[in-house]
């Protein structure tokens, strides 16, 4: 099955230009587009895309505030910002709200596909500049809620840019059960999205700081 995509942006011309070359890789498949934030919250109730990609400055509601909102209602639907705008306030608001990646709109085709093969993945991938905005904004939760040793061991794999699947190949245990570690592992931690889990488990020390310049 392809990787669903739904295409959020209030320039026409963008979204027609991004449907045609992602239609050039067989494994994704454009299957809506939306000019706001508003508009994207109802289409992804009613198309249920694998993978959002999210422009942040928008009329009617902005990029930011539809992705927490969308992370709330469908938590199974991953987010990537695609945006003109690299800005600390920026960066941090979209993966606070729940983006599980930070692109630039003049990023690579290559680079666009494979970020969102990753995401469909469950694999947290932070560039290095991106990583390190977040790393001096994001602060680490306050007295969060103890992690089970199962828990910890899925939170450092998927810190160190692991798929679901690799992670759930690497403890011998089901697909479905890695994302029930990680839904667990975010309600304990209290953050909305894996790349702020990812940010956590570098801050306490489970994973090195440089895992980001390996995955960037």
């Amino acid at each position: 099955m392809p990787i669903r995509i739904l295409i959020v942006d209030d320039h026409a011309v963008v979204r027609q230009g991004l449907k045609m070359f992602l239609a050039t890789d067989k494994d994704l498949q454009v299957i809506g587009e939306a000019s706001n934030g508003k508009e994207a919250i109802a289409r992804t109730a009613e198309l249920s895309p694998d993978v959002v990609l999210m422009d942040l400055l928008m009329p009617v509601m902005d990029g930011i505030t539809a992705i927490g909102q969308m992370r709330k209602q469908y938590p199974d639907t991953e987010i990537i910002a695609l945006t003109s705008v690299l800005e600390d306030a920026s960066v941090t608001g979209a993966v606070r709200a729940g983006a599980i990646g930070y692109l630039l709109k003049d990023t690579e085709a290559d680079e666009l596909i494979r970020s969102i093969k990753a995401a469909a993945a469950g694999q947290v991938q932070l560039s290095p500049k991106a990583a390190e905005r977040l790393m001096r904004e994001i602060r680490t939760p306050e007295n969060p809620e103890k992690l089970t040793e199962r828990e910890i061991d899925v939170l450092r794999l998927l810190a160190a840019g692991k798929a679901n699947k690799e992670i759930a190949l690497q403890l011998i245990i089901g697909e479905t059960t890695v994302k029930t570690h990680v839904s667990n592992i975010m309600m304990k931690l209290g953050v909305s999205s894996r790349t702020q889990a990812a940010l956590y488990a570098v801050k306490v020390g489970l994973v090195p700081k440089d895992v980001f310049d390996e995955l960037g």
